[in-house]
């Protein structure tokens, strides 16, 4: 190969690497449902937020009793396959632990008393053998030993209604002279729905959906080349993938819907801030 053509190569190998460093940023600067150097498309569900914000909420005026009942796979969706079946799920089946671990954060631990309710059998057998440990020892009436168990005021429920998968995908690459370089991607969504249940009377208060979006990019490069007069064939690969964990793409989009719902629940009064906290937080920031 001569130094023209050696030129040239080099020319066209940092070429293909600028496109491959353009695409990149392009890829991994998202804004909701926005992608950079892509068409950008809004809808009406809540941006997903960051637990920074869900721990930063205000305190409200007082805490408010909630439960946590069903919060669960409602998608019914299997992870995909191509030359067997599968049965594992395609999302995670604790999503309600990840919504109590969301309320307890909400305003760091001042928005929501969360009872237990997903594991009620096991704590009322607890209970008993407490009492009846009581009453062997001592021999005296148990129903004083604890204390009764804290009703909920609200009921918390909903679940992941969807998990849609490839709703965008492309890439963009270059070959010449034998050198190639690829980089593609592909877009899924996490949706949540949450809403918010008055035991004395039924009604449903508050109901909000959030949505995540999942990306997963992979990028790839490849160079052959005849030597030895071209008999023999030389050629290199090298590619790498990034897959984001659809459980991070579900606890991020709960979090989006318990602050949803703090949101949702102050506009419609249903609580409301501590604002002489909120003064005095303020008086200390400005005697700072």
């Amino acid at each position: 190969m001569g130094v023209v053509g050696l030129s040239v190569m080099v020319r066209v190998l940092l070429l293909v690497l600028l496109m491959s460093g353009c695409a990149s940023v392009g890829l991994n600067s998202t804004h909701g449902d926005c992608w950079e150097g892509l068409i950008c498309e809004r809808g009406p569900t809540i941006e997903p937020t960051s637990t920074k914000q869900l721990l930063n909420l205000p305190y409200p005026n007082q805490k408010t009793v909630v439960a946590v009942y069903n919060f669960g796979d409602l998608t019914g969706q299997r992870k995909a396959s191509d030359n067997m079946a599968s049965f594992s799920t395609a999302v995670t089946q604790g999503a309600e632990h990840v919504l109590v671990e969301a309320l307890r954060d909400a305003g760091r631990g001042n928005w929501f008393v969360v009872v237990e309710r997903t594991g009620l059998d096991g704590l009322t057998k607890e209970r008993q053998l407490v009492r009846n440990t009581y009453e062997s020892f001592t021999g005296k009436d148990s129903k004083t030993v604890l204390k009764p168990l804290l009703y909920a005021g609200m009921i918390l429920e909903g679940g992941i209604v969807s998990y849609d998968t490839n709703l965008r995908t492309g890439g963009n690459g270059a070959r010449y002279l034998g050198i190639g370089m690829k980089n593609q991607y592909r877009e899924d969504k996490v949706t949540v729905v949450l809403r918010a249940v008055l035991v004395q009377t039924g009604e449903v208060l508050l109901n909000v959906t959030a949505t995540k979006t999942v990306v997963s990019t992979a990028q790839g490069g490849d160079v052959f080349r005849f030597i030895v007069q071209g008999t023999e064939l030389v050629e290199l690969e090298s590619g790498s993938t990034s897959n984001e964990a659809v459980s991070s793409a579900v606890r991020a989009a709960v979090e989006a819907a318990v602050y949803g719902i703090v949101m949702q629940g102050l506009d419609k009064e249903v609580w409301d801030f501590d604002y002489a906290q909120l003064r005095e937080k303020n008086n200390e920031e400005d005697t700072d």
